[in-house]
């Protein structure tokens, strides 16, 4: 029989949790759900628990620790995550766990749709729109909503994922991680409400902004280092033929190099750009071996499409 698990990290999240397991509860009966709690301060674990679900504790602060430990603690066929504070609608779990299986997918997104305008701030809205379409660019992929907490997933996605980001960019190395390992998957709209009274968002616009933006750079880094350090060698380059072109024209005019320190300066950033050039075709052969490992990895565990729905 196919296992479902719902797996819910939750901080402070007393107001919200009750309502969340319960709801999930409903809308998939045959399932387990799980709350993570991180360090909570009030009732959320004890609601969770009374509320029908299986409570486990993660000591180590922030989300990219919980995510970490309930992906290496739950086994299941099929994951729904979803955040704790009943902002997702999860009547819309069956819809997402039926494509994934009818499809054969490792990774369906469920793309926020929100009626409310306190549900999703619009410096939020903006912020999500900017750095999902910066990560579609850099890894060549449609993204509608990347920072998307509501995400059901395959066992080999869960089991072949190798966590390293942690707090709101854990969003963004999973996504890159489906991408980069060529992972069928899919995203559906949902529907996005406001959190209730009593729960309060632990997201800052802009601290965990730039804390995404700067996991961004960081995967593009490990993941196409050619075009990171290609991008950092053209910079330099530019620098060097800034500076070093008046040198030149004073060479072929008078035959002397009245400017030494320029010259010198040019000199070195174009050393710079030709290192960091290098750099990036070395850690390119680098990065295609390891993917090619991870990709075995990921084949070795059984797929979603033979699996049978309760």
């Amino acid at each position: 029989m196919t296992e479902i698990a719902v797996i819910l990290p939750c901080y402070n999240e007393e107001a919200a949790i009750g309502a969340t397991v319960r709801a999930f509860r409903t809308a998939l009966p045959a399932a387990k759900v799980y709350v993570y709690d991180n360090n909570s301060t009030d009732r959320t674990a004890q609601v969770a628990r009374e509320a029908g679900a299986i409570v486990r504790f993660e000591r180590r602060q922030g989300k990219g620790n919980v995510m970490r430990r309930m992906f290496a603690d739950v086994e299941a066929d099929i994951y729904v995550l979803a955040d704790g504070d009943d902002t997702y609608d999860a009547s819309a779990a069956p819809a997402l766990i039926s494509k994934l299986v009818e499809d054969g997918l490792d990774l369906v997104t469920g793309v926020r749709v929100h009626t409310e305008a306190a549900a999703y701030r619009a410096g939020h809205v903006w912020g999500n729109r900017m750095l999902t379409g910066l990560t579609a660019t850099m890894f060549n992929v449609k993204l509608g909503d990347m920072l998307s907490g509501y995400r059901v997933m395959s066992r080999r996605f869960v089991k072949s994922f190798p966590f390293t980001a942690g707090g709101f960019g854990i969003e963004t190395e999973m996504t890159v991680h489906a991408v980069r390992l060529m992972m069928p998957m899919a995203e559906i709209e949902t529907a996005y409400k406001e959190r209730p009274v009593g729960s309060v968002s632990k997201l800052n616009t802009y601290r965990d902004g730039f804390r995404i933006l700067f996991t961004i750079a960081q995967m593009l880094r490990e993941e196409r280092p050619l075009l990171f350090f290609s991008v950092i060698a053209a910079l330099f380059a530019l620098a060097s033929i800034a500076v070093g072109v008046p040198v030149v024209i004073d060479y072929l005019q008078t035959q002397l190099v009245p400017k030494l320190p320029s010259a010198v300066l040019a000199a070195s950033l174009m050393i710079v750009a030709s290192l960091a050039l290098t750099s990036g075709l070395i850690l390119d052969t680098v990065t295609r071996g390891r993917w090619a490992n991870k990709r075995l990895a990921y084949l070795a565990i059984p797929g979603p499409q033979d699996l049978k729905l309760p």
